[in-house]
């Protein structure tokens, strides 16, 4: 996401830049055509915005290996909003965002949400590109509050259709279930497909949003327990418990 979000500064003639140090050759293929500054030192020193677009877990510790960093550091992740609060004490200058859809490539437009001080200045950097950029308000967290609430839905369903499945194979009525679901609610059967297969590929990712997800409600008095089982599926192997 974060290199199909940067190609897009890209075709509009913004310079961006990337550190390498410590990064892999896989990391190093994907930011082919940004220029390598080397270090995170570095990238703070020349550059005026900042995007942090990262597994979740990893949020609070790129925000705090660039702490002292006086531009505008737009926190793309999905996580909870008091984690995008605890991103702008790090960053007095902190954007809030929260990215829903798949990475931003031809027509394919990526919803981009923005709250804070200066989320209008980072909208601009995006106009005329796949990346549509929408301003919630001017707090912190409320650009974080959309994206949590979308996936709260999205990929909670998700593993909960696998977790149920599992139930219904360990009781050995899984086929049953299936042909039920594919006269009762057909239109499940196309959900459960992705879910296995977005499981298999990005589950990993989704352990720490989910527990980012429940730390929102926890935070409103809500139940959070939903989203702290959805984050046990998705530590499945390839979502299919072991």
């Amino acid at each position: 996401m974060g290199s199909a979000v940067g190609v897009q500064l890209v075709t509009r003639g913004i310079p961006v830049l990337w550190a390498s140090k410590g990064r892999s050759e896989e990391t190093a293929g994907r930011a082919a055509g940004f220029e390598d500054v080397g270090t995170p030192e570095a990238l703070a020193r020349r550059s005026d915005v900042v995007l942090s677009i990262c597994p979740p877990h990893a949020a609070l510790e790129v925000a705090q290996s660039l702490a002292g960093f006086d531009g505008i550091y737009v926190d793309a992740n999905a996580v909870a909003p008091p984690t995008a609060r605890e991103v702008a004490d790090i960053h007095p200058r902190c954007v809030d965002g929260g990215i829903v859809g798949s990475p931003p490539r031809g027509r394919h437009r990526t919803h981009l949400y923005l709250s804070g001080a200066e989320a209008h200045a980072v909208a601009e950097l995006f106009a005329g590109t796949s990346v549509d950029a929408r301003v919630v308000s001017d707090e912190v967290g409320a650009a974080s509050a959309v994206k949590v609430t979308f996936a709260a839905w999205t990929k909670g369903t998700a593993a909960m259709l696998l977790a149920i499945l599992e139930l219904a194979r360990a009781e050995g009525v899984e086929d049953a279930l299936l042909a039920e679901w594919g006269e009762s609610l057909p239109e499940l059967l196309p959900r459960i497909e992705a879910a296995r297969r977005s499981a298999e590929t990005k589950g990993w990712r989704w352990v720490g949003e989910m527990e980012e997800i429940a730390s929102a409600f926890s935070a409103h008095d809500l139940p959070d327990g939903f989203h702290r089982a959805a984050a046990e599926v998705f530590r499945w192997p390839q979502g299919v418990r072991s």
